[in-house]
């Protein structure tokens, strides 16, 4: 018996356990005043924004480059301020999203960080606003779809590819994802 608990015992030293997933949530309230507020009447409930893409720019990453950081470097090396995420594809070594999680404000947002599942990058959509990138993606690992918004550490397996309409300078998108504004 004592030699089976030895032989068990240096099994579990020679083949550590894999990273677990993380799933953490968040509440992000921006302030409780702006939180509580009602819809205001001199916002439109919807509007369009107008405007013609400057220049289309592909953006490519290598295996282990972290995707989100990747993309924020290079939007600054281009000098990109308003662009449309027009496509993604590629492949991931692990996966780290965040998506809302419930329907009254308060937001809460649940984060889920999978260090050992690799994933396809089925696509990749969302904006450039100001030099700053707001990224969704949905994924798959062969079981199931699923997706969020792009965090830090989403490491590229084989590569991944990224491609942004670029608005010339008269297109603002400074509004577009500010949950205050309402």
């Amino acid at each position: 018996m004592t030699r089976l608990f030895l032989l068990l015992g240096a099994l579990a030293c020679a083949f550590p356990a894999l990273a677990e997933k993380k799933i953490t949530e968040v509440t992000k309230a921006t302030t409780p005043h702006d939180d509580s507020k009602p819809n205001s009447a001199a916002v439109p409930e919807a509007y369009a924004i107008s405007g013609q893409f400057e220049r289309i720019v592909v953006l490519r990453f290598k295996y282990e480059a972290d995707l989100l950081q990747g993309m924020q470097r290079l939007v600054e090396q281009q000098g990109i301020r308003n662009a449309v995420i027009l496509s993604g594809v590629g492949s991931l070594r692990n996966t780290h999203v965040h998506s809302v999680s419930n329907r009254n404000f308060p937001s809460k947002n649940r984060y889920v960080e999978d260090p050992d599942t690799p994933a396809d990058i089925i696509g990749v959509n969302g904006y450039v606003i100001g030099g700053r990138i707001h990224a969704h993606m949905t994924l798959s690992n062969g079981e199931q779809a699923y997706g969020g918004h792009i965090e830090t550490g989403n490491r590229v397996f084989t590569f991944a590819i990224v491609t942004l309409g670029v608005f010339g300078g008269n297109v603002s998108l400074d509004k577009a994802d500010d949950k205050t504004y309402r």
